[in-house]
């Protein structure tokens, strides 16, 4: 990890973002050490997400919220959000196959990332739009991109958590995210800085504005008026969990912290910046699952963990293996536009499908006890069938 900061690796975007992350000294260089090919022709081959891994419907719809009582942090007028949410459906009932994102944000991304042109466009979920819900209360997971990055980074581990009976709801971080794109068809994009003079106070910032936002959320699909929107899946406000990537990871970790409600949390491969949890603890179970081994963050976490907790190490993966993103880097040439060993911190040398494959399950079996009542040997002892995970620390 030498050519990465620590801040710029642990905050990078799972989507969009990699590229604006990267210390200044190596986005220049990437050029010199491997010049762009020419644009290949034609439209990129479907990239399909792998499908969950037990087969059931799966059903998404986004939602245009507005927090009327919360002042936007990074602008004038209340907080506004593009949520989307996957649930386990009854069916497809001719509903249409998701897009990954929407045209105009998925060219956004592009802009940043160095991939083929229409290489996010090409990935395909496997959720149909607009399928209709199962009648039952289910367990909510409220889910964080990461810095500048977009709620759509995670899809192929939402769907699985969906398919396995979880209502999903991912959250734009506006004015965070690469860009938003809201019904009115207005385009928002990140006013964050890439490499802030004061790390502190920035993720402070960004932070507080991301759990502001979980909770607000929570609240909308327990008790608020988006709970009562007929046709819309319904969430059990007693099983709330919280989890992201990166920066998201560190908010899910700040949610715990101040709010009772979130039952437990989770980060992937987040430094615990921008909130007191590396020095205070959390009272609740809470799951790190890492790329690295160790972080000095994550270090003064496990001194002060009160509740459960776990650190496991995917050996083999970078940062960016808990996304989306290696699925579309191959087909992408993601690789032949960074140099080598960029490359490999962001994504590692653990293949996609198995990197998508070790997250969803030890993601399933952290909510699955906490949230469901049903322990899993996974979380106790080293596993034969997943021998890519290292226990790096437990507690409970």
């Amino acid at each position: 990890m030498t050519m990465l900061r620590r801040r710029s690796l642990l905050t990078v975007a799972g989507l969009g973002g990699a590229a604006l992350a990267l210390p200044t000294a190596v986005a220049q260089a990437a050029p010199a050490a491997a010049p762009a090919p020419a644009a290949r022709p034609g439209t990129p081959r479907p990239i399909d997400l792998p499908e969950p891994t037990v087969r059931r419907t799966v059903g998404t719809v986004s939602l245009h919220l507005v927090d009327q009582d919360r002042q936007d942090p990074f602008v004038s007028g209340p907080r506004e959000l593009m949520v989307q949410l996957w649930y386990p459906a009854l069916g497809n009932g001719g509903a249409p196959r998701a897009a990954y994102t929407t045209t105009r944000v998925g060219a956004a991304f592009e802009e940043s990332l160095p991939v083929d042109p229409g290489t996010i466009a090409a990935l395909r979920p496997t959720a149909r739009t607009g399928a209709p819900a199962v009648p039952d209360r289910l367990p909510l997971l409220l889910l964080g991109h990461g810095r500048q990055g977009g709620r759509s980074n995670c899809t192929a581990l939402a769907e699985e958590l969906a398919a396995h009976g979880y209502l999903v709801a991912a959250i734009d971080h506006t004015y965070d995210a690469a860009a938003v794109e809201f019904p009115d068809g207005r385009l928002v994009r990140s006013v964050l800085e890439a490499d802030p003079a004061d790390w502190d106070a920035a993720e402070r910032k960004e932070v507080s504005a991301r759990v502001g936002d979980l909770r607000f959320v929570a609240t909308e699909l327990t008790t608020g008026r988006t709970a009562r929107r007929a046709g819309l899946p319904r969430a059990d406000r007693r099983r709330i969990g919280a989890f992201g990537h990166s920066m998201g990871g560190s908010a899910a970790a700040e949610a715990v912290r101040q709010d009772s409600r979130f039952v437990t949390g989770l980060n992937l491969d987040g430094g615990f910046f921008g909130s007191p949890v590396a020095d205070e603890g959390l009272d609740r179970p809470f799951l790190l699952l890492t790329s690295l081994a160790d972080h000095d963050t994550w270090q003064r976490w496990r001194q002060h963990q009160r509740g459960w907790g776990r650190q496991l190490q995917l050996r083999g993966a970078g940062h960016l293996s808990f996304t989306d993103l290696p699925h579309a880097a191959g087909p992408g040439h993601l690789a032949d536009h960074l140099p080598a060993d960029v490359y490999s911190d962001l994504f590692g040398t653990v293949a996609p499908e198995r990197a998508t494959a070790v997250t969803r399950a030890y993601v399933r079996a952290h909510f699955d006890r906490f949230l469901r009542g049903r322990p899993s040997p996974l979380l106790e002892a080293p596993s034969r069938r997943h021998p890519e995970i290292a226990f790096v620390w437990s507690r409970g």
